[in-house]
């Protein structure tokens, strides 16, 4: 395992511990509401802390952009993305779905990436040119024959619900090309889950840097692609350069993605 990717894991660790033990006491999670239908808990950002604190015994000149404010500017050689807690909602509710996510980008560039979901003690994990590895196995991305033969993963824009109309209607596309779609409410896992061929693609509005990094790193180094609605590569960068300016994301397959695409363009 590359040095650090190794950190990193420790890190997601760490941080799944501060979750899970968050996950058993809901009643004590002190949530605060960032915006419409968006929330963060004391959890997240202990989680987040506990994050940057692990990886910055090893390298304590690294710079961090990190979901609930932990942001810190330092060499911009190596920059950490960190999404502590991706399905806070879920968290929220006693859904057990949600992961920690964490990437690393080296001179601008995604390098590794973890996902960790400490429920279910899964550990998603790639480094650039090495392929993806679910709890050490190698893992790919599925190949469907068809559009016809997949399960695809999407989710609704619950935080911007006058855009729900146009979302419904590529939902309503789609839907009727494939075999069957899922709304999970963790991107992160999304991701993964394409990664792993659990989901055969995936597609979503709105998400922010953090929600994708880690996830692009694994669908890539699992034989996936990683294009926007409109089929330019690599929304993360774009997201990550100018916040807001990502026009969705779509995973799978090369085969999958075209097909998607052609409907969601």
């Amino acid at each position: 395992m590359h040095p650090m990717l190794n950190i990193a894991v420790r890190a997601a660790r760490a941080a799944g511990n501060i979750i899970s033990r968050g996950f058993e006491n809901l009643d004590d999670l002190q949530i605060q509401q960032k915006g419409t239908s968006d929330y963060v808990t004391k959890i997240d950002r202990e989680a987040e802390s506990a994050i940057i604190a692990k990886i910055q015994q090893s390298y304590p000149n690294h710079s961090f952009v990190g979901e609930e404010g932990g942001s810190i500017t330092n060499d911009p050689e190596f920059t950490w993305v960190i999404d502590p807690l991706d399905g806070t909602t879920n968290f929220i509710r006693g859904i057990p779905h949600f992961a920690v996510s964490i990437a690393l980008l080296n001179k601008g560039k995604l390098d590794q990436a973890v996902v960790f979901d400490p429920i279910r003690g899964e550990l998603f994990t790639a480094s650039k040119g090495a392929g993806a590895q679910l709890n050490g196995y190698r893992i790919r991305a599925s190949k469907p024959k068809d559009l016809s033969e997949t399960v695809i993963a999407t989710a609704f824009p619950f935080k911007n619900k006058e855009q729900f109309p146009e979302a419904s209607a590529k939902f309503s596309e789609v839907f009727k090309l494939c075999g069957d779609v899922r709304r999970m409410g963790s991107a992160a896992l999304d991701l993964a889950y394409v990664a792993a061929g659990r989901y055969d693609g995936y597609f979503e509005k709105g998400l922010k840097a953090w929600d994708m990094a880690a996830g692009e790193l694994l669908v890539r180094e699992s034989g996936g692609l990683n294009t926007d609605y409109a089929g330019n590569n690599d929304p993360f960068y774009a997201e990550l350069q100018a916040p807001g300016s990502a026009n969705g994301i779509v995973a799978g397959s090369p085969k999958v993605v075209q097909n998607l695409v052609k409907v969601l363009k």
